[in-house]
């Protein structure tokens, strides 16, 4: 999918990204919120365009991903640089988020002022919910990781659109120094399902952000309830956002708000979940754990899936690279690899019995059934090494814990 342009003596090499101009894919998906209600201002009495976005983010793309395949190439190091500095890869992103802004508050505007049967008003409730949550959180991720200042306060200002805004802190200073391992209420664990991780990891990505800028402020001799506290800032921002809409379209919108905020909220935690399902890092003589490698994420290279999320699914190189823009992520060999895209994995982690019939074999294959590169659910481990033929290393066994 990608290639150099030939060598001649007056031009250096140039790099050419074949994706190049897919990766503004995401301002489209910001428009099929939009199907229903346009399909019914138009006259349409079918209430299928009311789900057709869903059934596109959820079925299309997967369809897409299984038609067009993989993409196994990676950019040559020597054209890094120039992609990094190409501004067409930034500005994907800053366009992407007044469209869609704008879009959601077009739809929730609909919904408040419009009569429509329950479930149609239900699924596009979701469908915004997924739209914020998912793209507009990948979004905040790559803008949070970037260094200038005005990157990470678009970040912050899209997280907290979905009442996130402690997402930067916990990711970047938390999830990235912990991931892998037991100690990180992010990475979820062999046997764990998907709700019993969600009430395990939305309290604690928010007490670890929390006390993650405290610290941060008592180094800058700042009091945590001052302004320079990112984790009020976004709180204000989610509550000057949503009041104003509020005292605009009055109280019609706070049943749509109650389900699309922590709709948006839960599809973080969905990624979160399958992101590093049952990997772990190995914990060293000296308590520490081995760095982060890209085996101990799972990645996927589906190119469909891919460049609706910025490559946000080539997460082993991000976590081994965390500065790299989405446009440079690269490929290994001998990943742990799933068997979809992001929202397909979704949609089978909502199932934990088909969950875990899929990605525990998975796990086992990936760590090579090394019960020490697994992240066992506490209290399972026996009854899963067991049901899975798995037995104690030898230093494992030496030291029991």
């Amino acid at each position: 999918m990608s290639a150099i342009l030939p060598l001649t003596p007056s031009h250096p090499p140039t790099y050419r990204d074949r994706k190049r101009w897919l990766w503004a894919m995401p301002l489209f998906m910001c428009l099929l919120v939009l199907a229903g209600p346009t399909a019914h201002m138009l006259g349409a009495t079918s209430q299928f365009w009311f789900f057709a976005p869903a059934l596109f983010s959820y079925i299309g793309i997967m369809l897409m991903d299984v038609v067009i395949g993989e993409d196994l190439s990676n950019p040559p190091e020597e054209a890094v640089p120039q992609l990094e500095t190409d501004a067409y890869y930034r500005w994907v992103i800053y366009l992407t988020l007044p469209v869609m802004w704008a879009c959601t508050a077009f739809t929730l505007y609909y919904l408040s002022t419009h009569d429509l049967p329950w479930y149609s008003w239900l699924i596009t409730v979701i469908t915004c919910g997924t739209l914020m949550g998912a793209l507009g959180l990948a979004i905040s991720h790559e803008l949070g990781h970037k260094r200038d200042a005005l990157s990470r306060k678009l970040g912050l200002i899209q997280a907290a659109l979905v009442g996130y805004g402690h997402f930067s802190i916990e990711h970047n200073r938390g999830h990235h120094r912990h991931v892998a391992t037991p100690e990180d209420p992010a990475s979820s664990q062999l046997g764990e399902s998907i709700y019993r991780f969600m009430f395990r990891e939305l309290p604690g990505a928010y007490f670890r952000a929390w006390d993650l800028e405290c610290e941060r402020l008592e180094r800058l001799h700042k009091s945590p309830w001052s302004f320079s506290n990112e984790i009020l800032q976004g709180a204000l921002i989610t509550i000057c956002v949503y009041g104003s809409l509020i005292a605009w379209l009055g109280s019609a919108l706070v049943p749509a708000l109650t389900i699309m905020i922590p709709w948006g909220a839960f599809q973080l935690t969905s990624a979160n979940y399958i992101e590093h399902y049952g990997l772990k890092r190995l914990k060293l003589a000296n308590g520490r754990y081995e760095p982060c490698r890209p085996h101990h994420s799972w990645n996927s290279n589906l190119i469909a899936s891919n460049v609706i999320t910025f490559h946000l699914q080539r997460h082993s190189d991000h976590h081994a690279n965390p500065t790299r823009g989405y446009q440079s992520l690269r490929n290994f060999e001998e990943l742990p690899t799933l068997p979809t895209g992001y929202l397909g994995m979704f949609l089978i982690a909502y199932i934990p019995p088909l969950w875990f019939s899929i990605m525990n074999p998975r796990v086992i294959e990936a760590t090579g059934g090394d019960v020490d590169r697994i992240n066992f659910v506490p209290g399972q481990r026996e009854r899963l090494m067991r049901r899975y033929g798995l037995a104690e290393s030898p230093k494992t066994a030496s030291n029991p814990k």
